[in-house]
């Protein structure tokens, strides 16, 4: 006997369910276990300041994370939870962190952030201090929390990406420094620019993406956590 088509329809969707998830994630992180994403309006998203589950992540690349990780392993009961702030430099996020952070406990920590500081005329020696300063208090307080530092990028010039990529290398150097996973964006999205007859297509000013944009940033940052 042929099945219902509400049956059948459901059938269809829970076959492209499956085939959607991505392979080797069950277990990336511990049971019950808190993903926190720290860092600028990269990670902000527009992210909403309540409890109301509908907004707290954002828009952007946390959104994509929590809802593919969270969707597909219900069983481990992971929690994602974004601070990301508009505007924040590693100094802005020094001054909320115990708040925002150390309070938080996370067991996973993600930060991206760089561009406002290269922007507010600090140094590549000033930022790489401060964030070391920053991730030293945190291990102190946070021994067992795992680090992910996303890499800051830029869509400019190659005079202006000279001059960034102090900042770059200062992320890619403390990463190294505390054992976190590194995840590298600036060659992806600049061959990403490549791709199409405009680069705004994927980041629309220079440094805020576009949802094609969020998207190579979740699929980056999902590629180098697994390996790692």
């Amino acid at each position: 006997m042929m099945k219902p088509l509400p049956t059948i329809l459901l059938s269809l969707f829970l076959c492209s369910f499956a085939f959607a998830q991505e392979p080797g994630c069950e277990n990336l992180f511990p049971d019950n276990a808190v993903i926190l994403f720290q860092g600028d309006s990269i990670t902000d998203g527009n992210r909403g300041r309540s409890a109301d589950p509908n907004h707290i992540h954002g828009h952007g690349y946390v959104y994509l994370i929590a809802s593919d990780l969270g969707a597909n392993h219900p069983g481990k009961n992971w929690t994602f939870v974004n601070r990301g702030v508009s505007g924040n430099t590693v100094e802005k996020l020094q001054q909320r962190w115990e708040k925002d952070t150390i309070a938080v406990k996370p067991d996973v920590l993600s930060i991206m952030v760089g561009c406002n500081d290269f922007s507010h005329g600090v140094t590549a020696q000033e930022y790489y201090d401060r964030y070391d300063s920053l991730l030293k208090e945190t291990v102190e307080k946070l021994p067992n929390v795992k680090l992910i530092i996303i890499e800051p990028f830029y869509r400019a010039d190659e005079e202006t990406l000279k001059r960034y990529a102090p900042f770059q290398k200062a992320a890619a150097d403390l990463a190294k420094k505390y054992n976190a996973v590194f995840v590298p964006t600036q060659q992806m999205y600049s061959e990403a620019f490549q791709s199409v007859p405009k680069p705004e297509y994927w980041v629309w000013d220079r440094v805020h993406p576009t949802t094609t944009g969020h998207w190579l940033l979740y699929k980056q940052w999902l590629k180098c956590v697994k390996e790692n």
